[in-house]
C-alpha cells in the first residue's frame, strides 16, 4: 500500500505534539509494510534547514519539501478579513505547494493520500483532478474550537473582536470541508461528535494520538527526592502560552507560599521574551531542552494547565509514557482516558491545583505508584503499533471498496 502523507509542516524535531502524533503513525505504518512518502511544508515558523534527513524520518520512503513563508502579515489579514475568507487557511494555501503536490501526483499512483490538519483541506480538489487516491483527513483538533475557547480568554476587547471574527470564517470553512474526504480521522470521540454536529456525513473512524516510547522505559529515581514541577510545550502555540501564563500568575505564589521547597521547571520551544526573563522565586527557566526526554524524567510531576484548546495533548501521554505524574485540567484531558487520582490528577482552579500539589508532596514516595499506573495505562491505549493497525485494517476495507467499485 502506497501512503503520500501531506503535512503543514516539518514534522521533525520531535519536541511538540503535532510532530509526534505525525512520526508515531508513519513510522508504525511502514512497519506494518506500507510504502510511506511525505510533502511537507517547510515553514518560516517552524524552518528545518539541515540537507541531510535525520534518522528519526529513515521509514519514510521519499521526502520532499516546499518552503512557504507563513509570516503574519498585516496587509494579508485585513484582506482576507475584508473577503470573508479564513486567515488562519489562507497561510497555508500556497500555489507552490500545489504545484509540487501536482508534479507528485503526477509522477506516481497513490493508493492514499493523508492529510494532517485541516490546513491541508484545500488541497483536496487538487489530488482530485491528479489522482485516484483516496484522501483521509486526519484531524488533530476541532480547529476553530481551540480559537473559540482562546476568545474568551482574552480581556482586550479590540484583539477579541478580531480573534473571534476570524474563528467564524475558520468555523464556516471547517464545516464547508467536512464531507469533502473519503474517510475523517478525529482523535476522539468528543470531536467526532462535535463534527456530526456540524454536519459531517461521511466515513469517520476515531483514532487516538499512538506514541512511539522512543525515550526508553521510564525511571522511577526522581521519587526518591521530594518531587518538583516541570511544564514544557511549544510556546508559540497560543493555548500553551495561556495556560502556563495563568499557572504562574495565579497558582504558583500560593504553591511556593505552601509549600516553599518546591520547584518549577520550564521548557519550551520558542519561549517568548516575558517567559525567557522571567524572576520568580524557585523558578527555573530552561528555554529549548536537547532532550525533553531526559527533562521529563528528571522531575516527577508534568504540569499541563490548558485552559483552551481541542483534541489530545501528546505531552500529557508522552509524560505517561514516562512514568511521571500528571496534573492537568478537565481541557487537558479531553479524549485521553485516565483516571483521576489514580493515573493523573485533575484541577481546574488555584485552589485545585495547590491542593493536588500538597498531596503530592505528602505522598513522598508513595507517589511512585501514580506514576507507574499512568505509565500502564498508556501502554494500554495509545501504544502507536496497536492503532497503526487499526487503521491499517479500515485502509485495506476501503481500497476493497474502491476496487470493487472500479471494476
Amino acid at each position: 500500500m502506497k501512503l503520500l502523507v501531506l503535512t503543514k509542516k516539518f514534522p521533525f524535531p520531535l519536541k511538540d505534539g503535532e510532530s509526534l502524533a505525525i512520526h508515531g503513525l508513519t513510522k508504525s505504518l511502514s512497519e506494518l509494510g506500507c510504502e510511506v512518502s511525505l510533502l511537507a511544508m517547510n515553514t518560516s515558523k517552524h524552518f528545518y534547514g539541515e540537507k541531510e534527513l535525520p534518522a528519526d524520518m529513515a521509514h519514510y520512503r521519499e521526502v520532499r519539501t516546499v518552503s512557504i513563508n507563513n509570516d503574519f502579515s498585516p496587509i494579508d489579514a485585513v484582506s482576507n478579513l475584508l473577503r470573508g475568507t479564513s486567515y488562519h487557511i489562507s497561510r497555508f494555501h500556497q500555489e507552490s505547494y500545489h504545484e509540487a503536490l501536482s508534479r507528485w501526483l503526477l509522477e506516481e499512483s497513490f493508493d492514499i493520500v493523508q492529510l494532517e490538519t485541516l490546513y491541508l483541506a484545500p488541497y483536496v480538489n487538487t489530488i482530485r483532478r491528479q489522482s485516484k487516491a483516496q484522501i483521509v483527513m486526519r484531524s488533530h483538533n476541532v480547529e476553530h474550537e481551540i480559537w473559540e475557547r482562546c476568545c474568551e480568554n482574552i480581556s482586550f476587547a479590540p484583539k477579541r473582536w478580531y480573534l473571534r471574527h476570524i474563528t467564524k470564517q475558520l468555523r464556516d470553512f471547517e464545516r464547508s470541508q467536512l464531507n469533502q474526504y473519503d474517510l475523517h480521522l478525529p482523535i476522539t470521540q468528543r470531536d467526532k461528535k462535535n463534527f456530526e454536529r456540524l454536519g459531517g456525513r461521511g466515513w469517520m473512524q476515531v483514532l487516538p494520538i499512538g506514541l512511539e516510547t522512543r525515550c526508553g522505559a521510564p525511571t522511577y529515581e526522581s521519587y526518591r527526592k521530594s518531587p518538583n514541577l516541570h511544564f514544557i510545550g511549544s510556546l508559540d502555540w497560543l493555548p500553551n502560552l495561556e495556560g502556563l501564563n495563568w499557572f504562574l500568575h495565579d497558582v504558583w505564589p500560593e504553591i511556593h507560599r505552601r509549600c516553599p521547597d518546591v520547584e518549577f521547571h520550564i521548557a519550551g520551544r520558542n519561549m517568548p521574551h516575558s517567559i525567557q526573563q522571567l524572576r520568580m522565586k524557585n523558578v527555573v527557566i530552561h528555554g529549548e531542552v536537547e532532550s525533553s526526554c531526559d527533562f521529563v524524567s528528571s522531575q516527577s510531576i508534568s504540569i499541563v494547565p490548558l485552559l483552551s484548546g481541542g483534541g489530545m495533548r501528546a505531552k500529557i501521554l508522552e509524560a505517561m509514557s514516562l512514568g511521571r505524574v500528571v496534573i492537568t485540567t478537565t481541557v487537558g484531558l479531553e479524549g485521553i482516558k485516565a483516571r483521576n487520582r489514580r493515573d493523573l490528577f485533575i484541577a481546574d482552579t488555584p485552589e485545585q491545583f495547590v491542593a493536588v500539589v500538597e498531596d503530592c508532596v505528602r505522598r513522598g514516595r508513595k507517589l511512585e505508584a501514580i506514576g507507574r499506573s499512568a505509565y500502564s495505562a498508556f501502554r494500554r491505549r495509545y501504544d502507536r503499533r496497536v492503532l497503526a493497525q487499526r487503521l491499517l485494517e479500515t485502509y485495506e476495507k476501503m481500497l476493497e471498496v474502491d476496487y470493487v467499485e472500479q471494476d
